[in-house]
């Protein structure tokens, strides 16, 4: 697996057309330093210009976490005001991490290990899909530091999960565990610690026997189709269809199979 130059605070990977995206701070849970904001934001932009990647896993260097959140030590050392801080997170365009990979037009896959809190859940969240290992433990704990979630944490985790089970996990600060994730529908797979990456990448696979034109456009029928009328939603899934129907990938699958063979995709 090759490394992507020029990033410390993360390592970026790309093999067989997957990129791996690691938050690499295990000394601090791998908690949010600026720099890492930085390096995620850009990285994500520049896998989405990569014709090559068509699925991104996004996991946590070490056994411990997959990201504790937010550095609370450079926090606690902030200097910005909060108009300023509201500005950067609302303000059109990219500024922010969940932003960034929820801007990745292919797949995402959150791999989970260890504790997986506040900031680190609104990462997992932003990913289109979501494994654990069984030492996992996710929550948004902000309210216990007097503060709440601010990236996307209360708006994805009660869509994704309901409102009950989204207020509980906000409200109470307790962290579930990887069982308990699973039941509510937080995570779609429970595996051992020590085989999520691959598990990761067993779905990345799975995902790439389709087309790469087909996981995108479908990856945006649901996830836009969430926030519109059924009607629009309709109308986005048709017109999204009739699209993919003038792609050359579209007859390469009707033709392999008639000709009894795995399909050869271009991605256009």
């Amino acid at each position: 697996m090759t490394a992507e130059a020029g990033y410390q605070a993360i390592i970026v990977a790309v093999e067989d057309h997957v990129a791996t995206l690691t938050l690499n701070r295990p000394e601090a849970m791998n908690a949010f330093s600026a720099q890492l904001q930085g390096e995620f934001i850009t990285a994500c932009a520049e896998l989405n210009n990569d014709p090559d990647v068509r699925v991104v896993i996004v996991t946590g260097a070490g056994e411990k976490a997959f990201s504790a959140g937010l550095d609370l030590k450079e926090r606690a050392a902030e200097v910005v005001s909060f108009v300023e801080k509201r500005a950067s997170r609302v303000r059109p365009g990219i500024a922010t991490m969940h932003k960034a990979l929820a801007a990745v037009d292919r797949p995402t896959i959150a791999a989970i290990r260890g504790w997986c809190l506040g900031g680190g859940l609104e990462i997992a969240l932003a990913c289109d899909l979501r494994i654990a290992a069984t030492d996992a433990r996710i929550g948004l704990t902000e309210i216990r530091r007097g503060i709440m979630p601010g990236a996307g944490g209360t708006q994805r985790l009660s869509r994704l999960v309901g409102p009950g089970h989204a207020l509980r996990i906000a409200l109470t600060g307790e962290p579930v565990d990887a069982a308990e994730a699973y039941r509510i529908g937080l995570v779609n797979e429970v595996v051992e610690p020590g085989q999520v990456l691959e598990a990761a990448n067993r779905l990345a696979a799975t995902i790439m026997k389709g087309a790469p034109v087909s996981a995108r456009f479908i990856k945006e029928a649901i996830n836009k189709g969430l926030e519109l009328p059924l009607d629009e939603g309709l109308r986005l899934e048709a017109d999204l269809a009739i699209l993919i129907s003038q792609t050359d990938d579209s007859k390469e699958g009707p033709r392999s199979f008639v000709e009894k063979r795995p399909p050869v995709w271009q991605g256009k």
